[in-house]
Protein backbone atom coordinates (compact mmCIF):
# COMPACT_ATOMS: atom_id res chain seq x y z
CA UNK A 1 0.00 0.00 0.00
CA UNK A 2 1.32 3.41 -1.00
CA UNK A 3 0.10 5.92 1.58
CA UNK A 4 2.09 8.96 0.48
CA UNK A 5 -1.13 10.49 -0.84
CA UNK A 6 -2.82 10.01 2.52
CA UNK A 7 -0.26 12.06 4.35
CA UNK A 8 1.69 14.56 2.23
CA UNK A 9 3.37 15.81 5.38
CA UNK A 10 6.97 14.64 5.24
CA UNK A 11 8.44 13.39 8.49
CA UNK A 12 11.85 14.72 9.44
CA UNK A 13 14.42 12.44 11.03
CA UNK A 14 17.58 13.75 12.67
CA UNK A 15 21.01 12.24 12.11
CA UNK A 16 23.69 14.04 14.14
CA UNK A 17 21.50 17.20 14.17
CA UNK A 18 21.02 17.15 10.37
CA UNK A 19 17.57 16.88 8.82
CA UNK A 20 16.87 13.84 6.69
CA UNK A 21 13.44 14.00 5.06
CA UNK A 22 11.59 10.73 4.63
CA UNK A 23 8.18 9.47 3.54
CA UNK A 24 6.23 6.24 3.66
CA UNK A 25 6.10 4.35 0.34
CA UNK A 26 4.95 0.74 0.06
CA UNK A 27 4.74 0.68 3.85
CA UNK A 28 8.45 1.40 4.44
CA UNK A 29 10.59 4.49 4.93
CA UNK A 30 12.13 6.10 1.85
CA UNK A 31 14.75 8.82 2.41
CA UNK A 32 15.56 11.88 0.30
CA UNK A 33 18.87 10.97 -1.34
CA UNK A 34 20.28 14.51 -1.39
CA UNK A 35 19.64 14.82 2.39
CA UNK A 36 21.48 11.55 3.05
CA UNK A 37 24.43 12.65 0.90
CA UNK A 38 24.55 16.04 2.66
CA UNK A 39 24.51 14.36 6.08
CA UNK A 40 27.29 11.91 5.20
CA UNK A 41 29.56 14.10 3.09
CA UNK A 42 28.95 17.55 4.64
CA UNK A 43 28.78 18.78 1.04
CA UNK A 44 27.25 22.21 0.47
CA UNK A 45 26.17 20.98 -2.98
CA UNK A 46 24.76 17.46 -2.50
CA UNK A 47 23.28 17.38 -6.01
CA UNK A 48 26.73 18.06 -7.49
CA UNK A 49 28.19 15.41 -5.20
CA UNK A 50 25.62 12.89 -6.47
CA UNK A 51 26.57 13.65 -10.10
CA UNK A 52 30.25 13.13 -9.28
CA UNK A 53 29.44 9.93 -7.40
CA UNK A 54 27.56 8.52 -10.38
CA UNK A 55 30.51 9.35 -12.63
CA UNK A 56 32.95 7.68 -10.21
CA UNK A 57 30.85 4.55 -9.74
CA UNK A 58 29.58 3.06 -13.03
CA UNK A 59 27.58 0.41 -11.14
CA UNK A 60 25.56 3.08 -9.32
CA UNK A 61 25.06 4.99 -12.59
CA UNK A 62 23.85 1.82 -14.32
CA UNK A 63 21.47 0.86 -11.50
CA UNK A 64 20.28 4.37 -10.63
CA UNK A 65 16.74 3.58 -11.80
CA UNK A 66 16.53 0.74 -9.28
CA UNK A 67 17.97 2.87 -6.43
CA UNK A 68 16.24 6.24 -6.91
CA UNK A 69 12.45 6.67 -7.01
CA UNK A 70 10.85 10.15 -7.32
CA UNK A 71 8.37 10.59 -4.47
CA UNK A 72 6.28 13.54 -3.37
CA UNK A 73 8.03 15.40 -0.53
CA UNK A 74 6.85 18.48 1.35
CA UNK A 75 9.27 21.35 0.71
CA UNK A 76 9.23 25.07 1.44
CA UNK A 77 7.51 25.69 -1.90
CA UNK A 78 4.95 22.88 -1.53
CA UNK A 79 4.95 19.25 -2.63
CA UNK A 80 7.79 18.29 -5.00
CA UNK A 81 8.96 15.02 -6.49
CA UNK A 82 12.44 14.29 -5.09
CA UNK A 83 14.65 11.26 -5.63
CA UNK A 84 14.31 8.90 -2.66
CA UNK A 85 15.72 5.49 -1.78
CA UNK A 86 14.70 2.81 0.67
CA UNK A 87 17.07 1.35 3.25
CA UNK A 88 18.55 -1.12 0.78
CA UNK A 89 19.23 1.65 -1.76
CA UNK A 90 20.78 3.91 0.88
CA UNK A 91 23.14 1.12 1.97
CA UNK A 92 24.29 0.84 -1.65
CA UNK A 93 24.92 4.59 -1.84
CA UNK A 94 26.88 4.57 1.42
CA UNK A 95 29.43 2.25 -0.22
CA UNK A 96 30.34 5.08 -2.64
CA UNK A 97 30.61 7.83 -0.02
CA UNK A 98 33.93 7.78 1.84
CA UNK A 99 32.87 9.09 5.23
CA UNK A 100 33.67 8.35 8.89
CA UNK A 101 29.92 8.74 9.46
CA UNK A 102 29.09 5.66 7.35
CA UNK A 103 28.93 3.16 10.23
CA UNK A 104 26.95 5.43 12.59
CA UNK A 105 24.58 6.13 9.70
CA UNK A 106 24.04 2.41 9.07
CA UNK A 107 23.15 1.93 12.74
CA UNK A 108 20.83 4.93 12.54
CA UNK A 109 19.08 3.45 9.49
CA UNK A 110 18.60 0.13 11.27
CA UNK A 111 17.05 1.91 14.26
CA UNK A 112 14.74 3.98 12.06
CA UNK A 113 13.60 0.81 10.26
CA UNK A 114 12.86 -0.87 13.58
CA UNK A 115 10.93 2.21 14.71
CA UNK A 116 8.74 1.88 11.61
CA UNK A 117 7.79 -1.67 12.65
CA UNK A 118 6.94 -0.39 16.12
CA UNK A 119 4.82 2.42 14.65
CA UNK A 120 2.79 -0.04 12.57
CA UNK A 121 2.02 -1.94 15.79
CA UNK A 122 1.39 1.25 17.81
CA UNK A 123 0.54 4.31 15.61
CA UNK A 124 0.72 6.68 18.61
CA UNK A 125 4.50 6.17 18.71
CA UNK A 126 4.87 8.15 15.46
CA UNK A 127 3.27 11.23 17.04
CA UNK A 128 5.41 10.87 20.18
CA UNK A 129 8.60 10.68 18.12
CA UNK A 130 7.61 13.68 16.01
CA UNK A 131 7.08 15.67 19.21
CA UNK A 132 10.48 14.56 20.51
CA UNK A 133 12.21 15.69 17.29
CA UNK A 134 10.61 19.16 17.46
CA UNK A 135 11.57 19.38 21.14
CA UNK A 136 15.18 18.46 20.31
CA UNK A 137 15.24 21.22 17.71
CA UNK A 138 14.28 23.78 20.34
CA UNK A 139 10.59 24.43 19.66
CA UNK A 140 8.35 25.38 22.60
CA UNK A 141 5.75 22.94 23.95
CA UNK A 142 2.91 25.30 22.96
CA UNK A 143 4.15 25.56 19.39
CA UNK A 144 4.63 21.77 19.17
CA UNK A 145 1.02 21.16 20.24
CA UNK A 146 -0.23 23.52 17.50
CA UNK A 147 2.04 21.89 14.92
CA UNK A 148 0.84 18.40 15.86
CA UNK A 149 -2.76 19.60 15.63
CA UNK A 150 -2.04 21.10 12.21
CA UNK A 151 -0.73 17.72 11.02
CA UNK A 152 -3.94 16.02 12.19
CA UNK A 153 -6.11 18.61 10.43
CA UNK A 154 -4.05 18.24 7.26
CA UNK A 155 -4.43 14.45 7.38
CA UNK A 156 -8.21 14.82 7.77
CA UNK A 157 -8.35 17.13 4.75
CA UNK A 158 -6.25 14.89 2.49
CA UNK A 159 -8.33 11.87 3.55
CA UNK A 160 -11.42 13.83 2.50
CA UNK A 161 -9.86 14.77 -0.84
CA UNK A 162 -8.95 11.15 -1.49
CA UNK A 163 -12.52 10.01 -0.79
CA UNK A 164 -13.84 12.73 -3.10
CA UNK A 165 -11.80 11.77 -6.16
CA UNK A 166 -8.67 13.92 -5.82
CA UNK A 167 -5.86 11.61 -6.83
CA UNK A 168 -2.70 13.15 -8.26
CA UNK A 169 -0.05 14.86 -6.14
CA UNK A 170 -0.21 17.77 -8.58
CA UNK A 171 -3.87 18.22 -7.69
CA UNK A 172 -3.05 18.13 -3.96
CA UNK A 173 -0.46 20.87 -4.54
CA UNK A 174 -2.90 23.05 -6.52
CA UNK A 175 -5.63 22.73 -3.88
CA UNK A 176 -3.14 23.51 -1.09
CA UNK A 177 -1.99 26.59 -3.00
CA UNK A 178 -5.64 27.66 -3.45
CA UNK A 179 -6.25 27.51 0.32
CA UNK A 180 -2.98 29.30 1.12
CA UNK A 181 -3.60 32.12 -1.37
CA UNK A 182 -7.13 32.71 -0.05
CA UNK A 183 -5.93 32.53 3.57
CA UNK A 184 -2.68 34.50 3.41
CA UNK A 185 -2.61 36.12 -0.04
CA UNK A 186 0.41 33.95 -0.91
CA UNK A 187 0.93 30.52 -2.44
CA UNK A 188 3.21 28.18 -0.43
CA UNK A 189 6.17 28.86 -2.77
CA UNK A 190 5.65 32.65 -2.48
CA UNK A 191 5.28 32.30 1.29
CA UNK A 192 8.52 30.31 1.57
CA UNK A 193 10.36 32.89 -0.53
CA UNK A 194 8.97 35.66 1.70
CA UNK A 195 10.34 33.84 4.76
CA UNK A 196 13.69 33.28 2.99
CA UNK A 197 13.37 29.50 3.13
CA UNK A 198 14.89 27.09 0.63
CA UNK A 199 14.16 23.40 1.17
CA UNK A 200 12.79 23.68 4.71
CA UNK A 201 9.17 22.79 5.50
CA UNK A 202 7.16 26.03 5.47
CA UNK A 203 4.90 25.08 8.38
CA UNK A 204 7.88 24.31 10.58
CA UNK A 205 8.74 28.00 10.22
CA UNK A 206 5.34 29.50 10.94
CA UNK A 207 4.54 31.54 14.02
CA UNK A 208 1.68 30.52 16.32
CA UNK A 209 -0.81 32.79 14.52
CA UNK A 210 0.29 31.65 11.08
CA UNK A 211 -0.23 28.02 12.12
CA UNK A 212 -3.65 28.84 13.58
CA UNK A 213 -4.89 30.48 10.38
CA UNK A 214 -3.38 27.69 8.29
CA UNK A 215 -5.37 25.19 10.36
CA UNK A 216 -8.53 27.30 10.05
CA UNK A 217 -8.20 27.40 6.25
CA UNK A 218 -7.77 23.62 5.97
CA UNK A 219 -10.42 22.74 8.56
CA UNK A 220 -12.88 25.11 6.82
CA UNK A 221 -12.09 23.50 3.46
CA UNK A 222 -12.87 20.05 4.86
CA UNK A 223 -16.18 21.33 6.24
CA UNK A 224 -17.16 23.08 2.97
CA UNK A 225 -16.26 20.01 0.88
CA UNK A 226 -18.49 17.85 3.09
CA UNK A 227 -21.42 20.28 3.18
CA UNK A 228 -21.32 20.73 -0.62
CA UNK A 229 -20.52 17.05 -1.25
CA UNK A 230 -17.73 18.25 -3.55
CA UNK A 231 -16.64 15.58 -6.03
CA UNK A 232 -13.49 15.41 -8.16
CA UNK A 233 -10.91 18.13 -8.65
CA UNK A 234 -12.93 21.15 -10.00
CA UNK A 235 -15.52 21.09 -7.21
CA UNK A 236 -12.87 20.57 -4.55
CA UNK A 237 -10.92 23.51 -5.95
CA UNK A 238 -13.99 25.69 -5.39
CA UNK A 239 -14.31 24.29 -1.86
CA UNK A 240 -10.61 25.00 -1.22
CA UNK A 241 -11.06 28.63 -2.27
CA UNK A 242 -14.17 28.97 -0.08
CA UNK A 243 -12.47 27.38 2.94
CA UNK A 244 -9.38 29.53 2.52
CA UNK A 245 -11.56 32.63 2.21
CA UNK A 246 -13.13 31.91 5.62
CA UNK A 247 -9.63 31.96 7.16
CA UNK A 248 -8.55 34.91 5.01
CA UNK A 249 -11.48 37.05 6.17
CA UNK A 250 -10.75 36.16 9.80
CA UNK A 251 -7.08 37.09 9.29
CA UNK A 252 -7.98 40.46 7.75
CA UNK A 253 -10.39 41.18 10.63
CA UNK A 254 -7.70 40.40 13.20
CA UNK A 255 -5.15 42.56 11.38
CA UNK A 256 -7.66 45.42 11.29
CA UNK A 257 -8.39 45.17 15.02
CA UNK A 258 -4.78 44.55 16.15
CA UNK A 259 -2.98 46.79 13.67
CA UNK A 260 -0.43 44.03 13.05
CA UNK A 261 0.14 41.71 10.09
CA UNK A 262 -0.27 37.97 10.64
CA UNK A 263 2.10 37.02 7.82
CA UNK A 264 5.64 37.68 8.97
CA UNK A 265 9.19 37.11 7.76
CA UNK A 266 9.94 35.44 11.10
CA UNK A 267 11.06 31.84 10.75
CA UNK A 268 12.49 29.25 13.09
CA UNK A 269 15.98 29.56 11.59
CA UNK A 270 16.14 33.27 12.38
CA UNK A 271 14.55 32.81 15.80
CA UNK A 272 16.97 30.00 16.67
CA UNK A 273 19.97 32.05 15.55
CA UNK A 274 18.70 35.02 17.58
CA UNK A 275 18.23 32.85 20.69
CA UNK A 276 21.72 31.40 20.21
CA UNK A 277 23.21 34.90 19.93
CA UNK A 278 21.40 36.01 23.11
CA UNK A 279 22.71 32.93 24.93
CA UNK A 280 26.28 33.64 23.74
CA UNK A 281 26.05 37.30 24.81
CA UNK A 282 24.63 36.29 28.21
CA UNK A 283 27.43 33.78 28.70
CA UNK A 284 30.03 36.35 27.64
CA UNK A 285 28.61 38.92 30.06
CA UNK A 286 28.68 36.36 32.87
CA UNK A 287 32.34 35.53 32.14
CA UNK A 288 33.26 39.23 32.05
CA UNK A 289 31.43 39.75 35.34
CA UNK A 290 33.46 36.97 36.99
CA UNK A 291 36.71 38.43 35.70
CA UNK A 292 35.87 41.84 37.16
CA UNK A 293 35.20 40.28 40.57
CA UNK A 294 38.60 38.58 40.45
Amino acid sequence: MNDTNKNPETRIALFQKKDVRRTIHNNEWWFVISDVVAALSDSVDPHGYIKDMRRRDPEIAKGWGQIATPLSIATAGGQQNLNCANTEGIFRLIQSIPSPKAEPFKRWLARVGYERIQEIEDPELAAKRTRAIYKAKGYSDDWIEKRMRSITIRDELTDEWKKRGVREQREYAILTAEISKATFGLTPSQYAEFKRLRRENLRDHMTDLELIFSMLGEASTTEVARSRDAQDFPQNKQAAHAGGTVAGNARLELEKKSGRKVVTRENYLALAQSAKKVKQLTLKAAVMGKKKKL
